[in-house]
């Protein structure tokens, strides 16, 4: 994976992005908020989300209290959340090929 400039919620930050298929991860993100590091690997799970209900043009059907909702089945990709800023450095250590690149200054700042 090669780390890059990125922004969340509007604050600086850094992405990984896989450089070759082969790679087991879709993308790594850094919320400079919380101090996270959100790893979305290509392992799929399913789910059950609460989605708007819609009519047959596409638009949410509304009711007394708001919009209806169903629950559907969604296939979405398995992420991991990593808070230990140690645990964040082995891990970026482990998988990128640009170690050069200064991550540390958003993790600190």
């Amino acid at each position: 994976m090669m780390l890059i400039n990125s922004e969340w919620s509007g604050k600086p930050s850094f992405r990984a992005l896989p450089v070759s298929e082969a790679c087991p991860y879709v993308e790594c993100i850094f919320d400079p908020e919380s101090k996270v590091f959100v790893v979305i690997s290509k392992v799929k799970r399913n789910t059950l989300q609460m989605l708007p209900k819609l009519d047959e043009y596409g638009v949410p059907v509304t009711g007394a209290k708001g919009n209806k909702q169903d629950r559907h089945k969604l296939e979405v990709f398995q992420e991991y959340y990593i808070s230990d800023a140690d645990s964040i450095k082995s891990l970026i250590d482990l998988i990128v090929i640009n170690k050069d690149f200064d991550y540390l200054s958003f993790m600190n700042s």
